[in-house]
């Protein structure tokens, strides 16, 4: 089978993916930092630490739409070898 990129080329929504795992982890690590007073017994963070949480889900949202903009570029080049 022949493929039009190369080994080392990014791919559409490569780009995407990446930054979406980078907001991710942000956000995963903001959750285990506002969770942990929870254990330790000590003072609630500021409620802006709670939304840097929400960072997990728009990580995910965008390394979905990195996924779907891949999906969607190899069926064109799929379409186009026909």
């Amino acid at each position: 089978m022949h493929s039009e990129t190369p080994a080392g080329a990014a791919a559409p929504g490569d780009g995407l993916v990446r930054a979406g795992g980078i907001v991710f982890i942000v956000g995963a690590v903001a959750t285990l930092v506002t969770v942990a007073p929870l254990f330790l017994g000590t003072d609630p963070f500021p409620p802006i630490a709670y939304a840097v949480c929400m960072l997990m889900g728009v990580g995910f949202l965008i390394a979905g739409a990195g996924v779907l903009r891949s999906i969607a570029a190899q069926r064109r080049q799929a379409k186009s070898a026909l």
